[in-house]
């Protein structure tokens, strides 16, 4: 039932939402040039590397000019975070297979060797497109935090949960709740938990 949820739900959306894809895809070509996405490896199911798809909202890095990324932030960018718009190529994602629209976010493929045996549960399920911990607190959160949410989701996932967070992130959206993490354009990068439980 959650994967035939999650290839409807996809294809609906995408369907529904053309054409703000058509628009965001003009938008960020005028404003930002090409590439219109950002493509970039992360961890899946058991770990597994796969291609995940979002609209590009930071200017590219110079060689000669390195920026923080709350500086490459462009203003369409800043639009497409707040209202999580950029996610919404990650629907292709899902019909792939790869993701599902619910589930622990997917990060960075370097973070793999830092988890401790419990944080690395969190690749038991498909990774998602919101998840617990998103409505939850979402880049407010520490890791630790997000990463006990990640796992209490693997452990307790429903269909009837997934409904329930799928609701709760369109409201959240709605209010743009924990788009940003203190200061920071983006959540720190993960060094590693102190914790080996």
């Amino acid at each position: 039932m959650k994967r035939f949820m999650d290839i409807f739900v996809s294809f609906f959306l995408l369907l529904l939402l053309s054409p703000v894809l058509i628009l965001i895809y003009l938008l960020i070509v005028l404003t930002m040039g090409r590439p219109v996405f950002f493509i970039q490896s992360r961890p899946g199911l058991d770990g597994a590397p796969f291609r995940l798809i979002k609209f590009r909202t930071m200017r590219a890095q110079s060689v000669h000019h390195m920026l923080p990324d709350s500086d490459r932030i462009t203003l369409i960018g800043f639009f497409l975070r707040t209202t999580s718009l950029d996610e919404l190529p990650e629907l292709l994602n899902v019909i792939k297979g790869e993701m599902s629209l619910v589930g622990p976010r997917p990060l960075l493929i370097e973070y793999l060797p830092l988890y401790n045996p419990i944080e690395f549960r969190r690749h038991e399920v498909r990774p998602g497109i919101t998840g617990w911990a998103q409505i939850n607190g979402r880049n407010a959160l520490s890791w630790e935090e997000k990463f006990e949410l990640d796992v209490w989701y693997v452990d307790n996932q429903s269909l009837w949960l997934d409904i329930k967070i799928l609701f709760k992130t369109v409201l959240q959206v709605l209010r743009r709740d924990g788009v940003s993490h203190g200061e920071d354009a983006t959540m720190p990068r993960f060094k590693g938990s102190n914790r080996d439980d």
